[in-house]
């Protein structure tokens, strides 16, 4: 299968080597993955230069979520590109489960099933019962940033992320608006699943600059070529297409493509 996974990093080297350990005891060829460090001042460039098998490209500033992943884009040469944060890990190699569902549907761009929070449980013994239980189940017209997966051509059609450093992580969401506005099917397959830790990398740079939110989201839906409407509208359909999503996965399954683990408890959305 002829895919990259790119990875942007800004420090936190513990989320990094933890992601790509991952990476590579699920199966994934380590010519295949590709860090893009964006200017990280921990020792990330140190482990990369003492790792030379990992393919890496290091800014001397930092380019953003979107300026990195559209940096690994056009750095590649493969059919599909895989987007993914550095603060997750697999039970499985859902990066090859994932795009081969999303050949079987005929999607152009797929996210994997998430689970995200505190990591006590066995991933790899619920990632084989998760599996089993959810490989048919999809989610139509919604994919996440924690990862997705893009074919190549969806790029040659709608163009790579956006690079504005004033989107502030909402990058995905705004590819996710081009999707649609160019007819472009996507979805996230329940047979691929992975843990997230969450939001590392923004909450880290939060408690640096001692905000609790970035940017101005009137700016970032203007990008999105959506006006106040549009707004209101997409905001309704989100809430309704998870509420079903998440009522329909639960009564049929008993789990959901979207879950939370606190506390040693599960919750469901």
């Amino acid at each position: 299968m002829n895919y990259s996974v790119v990875i942007p990093v800004l420090n936190q080297l513990h989320y990094t080597r933890q992601c790509v350990d991952s990476l590579l005891a699920a199966g994934v060829p380590v010519e295949s993955v590709l860090v893009i460090n964006n200017g990280s001042v921990d020792e990330t460039l140190a482990y990369l230069a003492a790792n030379p098998q990992i393919p890496s490209i290091n800014n001397d500033v930092n380019l953003g979520c979107g300026g990195a992943w559209t940096q690994g884009a056009l750095a590649v040469r493969s059919e599909w590109v895989v987007l993914l944060n550095n603060d997750v890990v697999l039970g499985h190699n859902a990066i090859e489960a994932s795009i081969h569902a999303a050949e079987r549907l005929k999607l152009g761009v797929v996210s994997t099933a998430l689970i995200e929070g505190e990591l006590d449980y066995d991933l790899a013994e619920f990632t084989n019962k998760f599996v089993a239980e959810m490989k048919d189940v999809v989610r139509p017209g919604w994919f996440h940033g924690v990862c997705f997966a893009v074919h190549r051509d969806v790029f040659h059609q709608i163009g790579f992320l956006d690079t504005d450093r004033n989107l502030f992580g909402r990058e995905d969401a705004e590819f996710l608006a081009r999707c649609k506005r160019g007819n472009i099917a996507v979805g996230t397959t329940g047979a691929a699943v992975m843990h997230h830790f969450g939001s590392i990398t923004q909450s880290a740079m939060k408690r640096e600059q001692g905000v609790k939110e970035f940017g101005d989201h009137r700016y970032a839906y203007r990008r999105f070529g959506m006006n106040w409407w549009d707004r209101q509208r997409n905001k309704i359909e989100r809430k309704r297409n998870e509420r079903s999503w998440c009522e329909r996965e639960l009564a049929e399954h008993g789990m959901t493509l979207h879950m939370d683990r606190r506390g040693g408890t599960w919750s469901y959305r």
